[in-house]
């Protein structure tokens, strides 16, 4: 079933899904608050700045206009930085008008609470259904149409098959979940690991760090989702190794380039401007760390990120001290 679908955001993801769904048959209306990106993506039919040389169909359209998008269907999506959410969610609460099921593509956490970014869409706007997005997908790729999968996270079972039926394609494979903590929670902090996987390849170290962090990351996931009352299975699903695999590793990853950058000596404010697009990683270790020490769940590899990025440590003293901890198991380690 062909339907209408406003996305809120017409960055790199924003305009990759906008593209998505309308090649499945989808009538789109794409908001963007910068009258210039609005005028490129409608006159040229293309991202210029952030996906150049590739076309945008004719079914999406592009406004600055926030009421017309909203009202133009009962499926909202919002690909926007995360600390945005907030803000944007109850811009939405004043204009919309019935129920509507919102999907959220931001990954991460919200600074000074800790919230998970359908936690603060509920509270902003109760009325609506909140599906959760996450997997291994960069805009880069999806736009193009290269083979992807990805999760449709909500409590409520018939608003994640809606979303599935919505976005499934040839080219994107959708699971749904239940485990909306879990889902969420493995979208947030892979973003933290995957700075670190950067810092270790500014550093100069190998594929055997790396590989180390990654695994370790899971764990660290693991362990505050449990808490949390994640299912720990997620971790080892799309929206937990999956996304972090693809994170640590990719060059398309924003938050492993700002980690290379600060690995080979840039300041935290240098690395941002020279990659000038949000990190949501930067962002997001300051609340997994508060929630991890209010819970008292053991993340050394998170606390080393938070004392580089917010206390100035040395990334390499980092690194020693992550080596040099105390000898445990592997499997019975809190």
């Amino acid at each position: 079933m062909h339907r209408n679908i406003s996305i809120i955001g017409a960055g790199s993801m924003g305009t990759a899904v906008s593209i998505l769904l309308a090649n499945n048959g989808h009538n789109v209306r794409m908001w963007s608050p910068f009258a210039g990106e609005v005028d490129m993506i409608n006159t040229f039919r293309e991202q210029k700045d952030k996906l150049p040389g590739v076309r945008v169909p004719e079914n999406v359209v592009c406004t600055a206009d926030f009421g017309e998008t909203i009202d133009f269907s009962d499926i909202l999506v919002l690909v926007i930085p995360s600390q945005t959410v907030r803000e944007n969610a109850a811009r939405i609460s004043s204009h919309i008008k019935d129920k509507k099921v919102v999907v959220c593509f931001s990954k991460g956490l919200e600074k000074g609470t800790g919230f998970r970014m359908s936690e603060i869409i509920s509270q902003e706007i109760p009325s609506v259904k909140v599906v959760a997005m996450s997997g291994p997908c960069h805009a880069e790729e999806l736009s193009k149409g290269i083979p992807t999968a990805y999760v449709a996270a909500a409590e409520d079972r018939k608003s994640a098959e809606l979303i599935q039926d919505c976005f499934m394609s040839p080219k994107f494979r959708v699971y749904t979940n239940p485990d909306i903590v879990g889902v969420e929670l493995g979208g947030a902090i892979k973003n933290v690991i995957a700075l670190c996987a950067g810092i270790s390849d500014g550093l100069g170290f190998g594929d055997n760090t790396k590989a180390a962090l990654m695994t370790r990351g899971i764990a660290e996931m693991s362990r505050l989702g449990s808490a949390m009352g994640a299912q720990v299975r997620t971790f080892s699903g799309l929206a937990g190794i999956g996304d972090l695999i693809v994170t640590c590793t990719s060059m398309h990853s924003r938050n492993r380039r700002a980690g290379i950058l600060i690995g080979q000596g840039k300041s935290v404010e240098e690395a941002l401007e020279e990659v000038k697009m949000v990190v949501e990683g930067v962002f997001t270790t300051e609340p997994v760390y508060k929630l991890a020490a209010k819970l008292d769940v053991k993340m050394p590899i998170t606390t080393e990120a938070y004392k580089i990025l917010f206390e100035g440590k040395g990334a390499r003293e980092a690194v020693v001290d992550l080596m040099g901890r105390d000898k445990t198991h592997e499997l019975e380690e809190n």
